[in-house]
């Protein structure tokens, strides 16, 4: 068994591995960037190295100083997690190179499965189903859209080398396609340094399933049942389940036996994923379910699958890395009640779920449900790196039972100063749809508007903040942020500023609203609703720096500007592109609010920009 472990990776699947290895007894050694010195991983490890700057690129990117990490540490192996290197075939022989054990499949079954044209052609092979498209190695734009406008449109454009969300467009029309590809190309090669994609027919009423697989060194190869995805946003998941809601066991079991197929064909070890999609226009049909990709590597989302089967998934890839068998056989596993996991990013949904960073200032997910998370209250949400703050786990006897206990913890998220998307995920889980298993992937955006709650503080909302500062005011201890339940009792009142409005509200009236929580500072009243957060400013202070005014262009949070598409006098319409901004490994396009001029460009392409720095503005035109 392996004594020392050093993780590749950051945030909370770093804890998440440190959690088991401390379990099996053993020895773990984290690495961390300038950014990540003070982390919560980094404080969990027994010992911990320092690999370079901030930016990935220059630090867990880097195979050669984690390599030396390791050595350097006396760990025997080295687990990846996800992202970063953890799909990277020549990091994985580097691994195995230097006399270390590569806690992952071998590099030949990463490489097969690696290239999404490479894998279809494979997997047709090997009788998996695979969805009609174009895998083809003519990569010419004129070759591209012919095969396009032959498959006929909605069409689907994904990287070869994507994963995540990265990398993928679809094409509604023939019109779109040219900038459609440019865009997913230069995103693809920026992300995964190959711009080649591949083309899929889009299918209708599309549902993620995919199927959790386990294989060792000694040919077996087992599957731990299906996971359902498909509440996407932007092609990143946000709420996934297992088992798959709807699924018969006649379609189970055929969708399961070509995961098994499909790692056996590249003679899989350790922890992966098949990922197909279903045509459930008729419901779930094993004749309509088709192989999109693997996942060479454990997923964001295998608590939902450990809670269904009793099983610990990062305890079997150090066992099987160690050259045990695997623990159970396929016989010996088996689903029990529902489980679902939702990601709590840091964004902003009222801001077109743009980023959200900064220091966590009061950060508290409470006690129920299992929360993975790699960051405690007092940490820094960082530009560096992927905005998800934690997931969020439950396990019930039935989907329902899961789906309000997912919710409930959703709702009592408090988390502030930062933004997250806590409201958005209790709204979709409460949406009728989805509680009656009415799902595709176009649910987030069909249903958009509704789901993402007003940030408009209410009567109710105003009223608590009051009635938490009249009860701090009461118990003279303003020096310290209290925390504070409502409906205490009180005589007094507060006079509150938000967002440009100041109101004196007396305490403790009956509008007030019994579900909310917050706290008071100095400066400040927190109140914590349904999932979102409201900041009042106390004793009528001004409500900081005006936002800029007419037709500025502000960043809407740090980033690289990787297009600039006007220039200083330019005449632009309203919701034309005016530049592309670059954070988080996301790309943003700043539009034009009206028709105008261009003028007080600020803005050069490749420049680096600070939040709310005005880029140009658009002076509007005057007739």
């Amino acid at each position: 068994m392996i004594s020392k472990l050093l993780i590749a990776n950051r945030g909370e699947i770093a804890c998440r591995i440190i959690r088991t290895a401390r379990d099996m007894g053993i020895a773990t050694v984290a690495v961390y960037s300038d950014a990540d010195a003070r982390a919560l991983h980094v404080r969990s490890a027994d010992e911990a190295v320092h690999i370079g700057p901030s930016p990935a690129a220059e630090s867990y990117l880097v195979g050669e100083k984690i390599i030396a990490a390791a050595k350097q540490t006396g760990a025997q192996a080295i687990h990846p997690g996800y992202g970063f290197l953890s799909e990277n075939a020549g990091f994985a022989q580097a691994v195995i190179d230097a006399g270390l054990i590569w806690v992952g499949p071998k590099p030949s079954s990463i490489e097969a499965m690696g290239l999404k044209d490479a894998a279809k052609r494979l997997m047709r092979a090997a009788g998996v189903p695979v969805t009609p498209g174009y895998e083809g190695e003519d990569q010419s734009v004129k070759r591209l859209k012919s095969e396009a406008d032959a498959i006929g449109y909605p069409v689907l454009i994904k990287a070869v080398a994507g994963g995540g969300g990265k990398g993928m467009r679809k094409v509604d029309s023939a019109e779109d396609f040219l900038s459609s590809l440019e865009s997913c190309r230069r995103e693809a090669k920026a992300s995964f340094g190959n711009d080649d994609v591949i083309l899929e027919k889009w299918i209708t009423s599309p549902r993620h399933i995919e199927v959790q697989v386990f294989g060792d060194s000694r040919g077996n190869v087992v599957h731990l049942f299906e996971r359902d995805c498909s509440l996407q946003r932007r092609h990143q998941k946000v709420i996934e389940e297992a088992p798959a809601p709807g699924m018969d066991e006649a379609t189970r079991q055929d969708i399961c036996a070509a995961a098994v197929r499909a790692a056996k064909a590249v003679d899989y070890e350790g922890a992966g994923t098949i990922e197909f999609i279903a045509d459930a226009s008729e419901g779930l049909r094993a004749d309509r379910i088709f192989f999109m990709e693997m996942n060479t590597r454990l997923q964001v989302e295998h608590p939902v699958t450990e809670e269904i089967t009793g099983v610990d998934l990062v305890e079997w890839q150090l066992r099987v890395a160690s050259g045990e068998p695997i623990p159970l056989k396929q016989e010996e596993l088996s689903i029990n009640g529902h489980a679902i996991e939702a990601r709590l990013y840091a964004e902003d949904p009222n801001g077109g779920f743009l980023p959200s960073t900064g220091r966590l200032d009061h950060f508290d997910l409470g006690t129920e449900g299992r929360i993975e998370t790699g960051v405690e209250e007092g940490d820094i949400i960082s530009p560096f790196y992927d905005p998800m703050v934690a997931k969020l786990v439950v396990w019930g006897e039935s989907r329902s039972e899961a789906i309000d206990q997912l919710a409930d913890i959703a709702e009592s998220v408090e988390i502030w100063p930062v933004k997250t998307n806590a409201a958005f995920i209790a709204n979709c889980l409460r949406e009728a749809d989805f509680e009656g298993a009415n799902l595709d992937t176009g649910f987030i955006a069909a249903k958009i508007e509704t789901l993402v709650s007003s940030d408009e503080a209410g009567d109710a909302i105003w009223q608590s903040a009051a009635d938490f500062v009249a009860l701090a005011d009461t118990e003279q201890n303003e020096d310290l942020p209290i925390g504070l339940r409502l409906n205490a009792p009180s005589v007094l009142g507060a006079t509150l500023h938000h967002r440009g409005e100041t109101r004196f509200i007396s305490a403790a009236r009956a509008t007030t609203a019994a579900d909310a929580t917050g706290f008071v500072d100095p400066k400040h009243a927190v109140v914590f609703a349904g999932g979102q957060s409201f900041v009042f400013e106390r004793q009528s202070r001004g409500s900081g720096a005006a936002a800029a005014g007419g037709g500025a262009i502000l960043a809407p949070m740090p980033g690289k500007v990787i297009a600039v598409d006007v220039a200083d006098g330019d005449t632009v319409t309203a919701g034309q592109r005016l530049m592309v901004l670059e954070a988080m490994k996301m790309e943003h396009a700043l539009t034009a609010p009206f028709g105008g001029t261009v003028t007080d460009l600020n803005a050069s392409e490749g420049g680096q920009v600070q939040v709310e720095a005005v880029l140009c503005v658009v002076e509007p035109n005057l007739k």
